[in-house]
């Protein structure tokens, strides 16, 4: 008898809104995890949802053969402001992966459509921040080449949070 390896499913990287109902269902499960994490009410960074569409952001989600919604991430348009960021930026936000989907390489596979897209888009740098409870999604940033930057953003100021930078 041949046993073949069980090969993943395919998944689907797609453009949607912000305000997409499964944007919206896993933004729901991140909040809920950095509850977790973090002993807080979430994220509080003021997003709206026009801000990540075309030309000054992007929205993806990735989606199994089933249609079920696994991870997201978008990027959206900074330029020079009181908080710290510098013209050119795209800003990376809500980068995440369901707890079943990690180790599948989504969210790589979502980190580099969406620096490709800013590139694209003429934007100079993909910055981020993140915090010291997730060093998972350390790990992904610094091995896919983002290094410690000035800290900018809603969470400046906060002692558990880091900041990234990577010239696209």
């Amino acid at each position: 008898m041949t046993i073949h390896p069980i090969q993943p499913a395919p998944h689907t990287l797609r453009r949607v809104s912000f305000g997409h109902p499964d944007a919206i269902k896993l933004n729901d499960r991140v909040q809920l995890e950095y509850v977790e994490r973090y002993g807080d009410d979430g994220d509080a960074t003021p997003l709206d949802p026009t801000m990540f569409d075309t030309p000054g952001g992007l929205y993806l989600i990735a989606y199994d053969d089933a249609g079920t919604p696994l991870a997201t991430g978008g990027w959206r348009t900074q330029d020079q402001n009181d908080e710290g960021y510098s013209d050119g930026d795209a800003e990376l936000k809500r980068m995440y992966v369901t707890p079943e989907a990690r180790g599948l390489g989504l969210a790589r596979r979502i980190l580099a459509a969406l620096e490709d897209d800013a590139r694209a888009a003429g934007r100079s740098r993909m910055v981020l921040e993140t915090g010291l409870k997730q060093p998972e999604a350390i790990t992904l940033y610094t091995s896919s080449g983002y290094t410690p930057c000035t800290k900018f953003g809603y969470y400046r100021f906060e002692e558990l949070s880091r900041c990234f930078a990577k010239a696209l």
